[in-house]
């Protein structure tokens, strides 16, 4: 496995991966597919302090982690939100550990205190990197989202970095 920062060339190997989780599952609140232009913007957005990482697997993308501001006001400057998303056929193999504990160090080492992730309620795998990756859970959002017909819980999970 192979762990590099995104360009905009993988807009669309990121965008095959997001809009799985967009149109199949709870793993995003986004209900609309993503486009490649989008993706370009999203990816341009997260390049500097912020960042994207992808993972490779015999030179195919297979999954991505980014960070992302975590408020829009200035006394948030310090905290970020993190994602994280694996192609279906890759899960178990180890991708998201790796992506996770990559995306952890390069946070920590430009500056940032806190990472935050919002996780559907129930998402027992993205729950379990978290926690496996030194997040604590912190608290539950009620019915903060809505897919499919149904309200989501959103749980939040936090690691502070050194």
């Amino acid at each position: 496995m192979r762990l590099r920062f995104a360009t905009v060339a993988d807009a669309e190997d990121l965008r095959r991966i997001y809009n799985h989780e967009v149109q199949n599952t709870t793993a995003t609140f986004d209900i609309e597919s993503r486009s490649l232009e989008a993706q370009r913007g999203w990816i341009a957005e997260r390049q500097g302090a912020l960042g994207v990482l992808v993972a490779e697997v015999e030179g195919r993308v297979v999954g991505f982690a980014s960070l992302s501001p975590y408020r829009n006001r200035a006394g948030y400057r310090t905290t970020v939100e993190n994602s994280v998303y694996v192609s279906e056929d890759a899960r178990g193999l180890g991708v998201g550990r790796a992506l996770m504990n990559e995306l952890i160090d390069m946070a920590a080492k430009r500056g940032f205190h806190s990472i935050i992730a919002h996780i559907v309620d129930g998402h027992e795998a993205s729950m379990a990197l978290h926690r496996a990756c030194g997040f604590e859970l912190v608290g539950t959002e009620r019915e903060v989202g809505r897919k499919f017909g149904s309200w989501l819980d959103a749980v939040i999970m936090q690691r502070m970095l050194p």
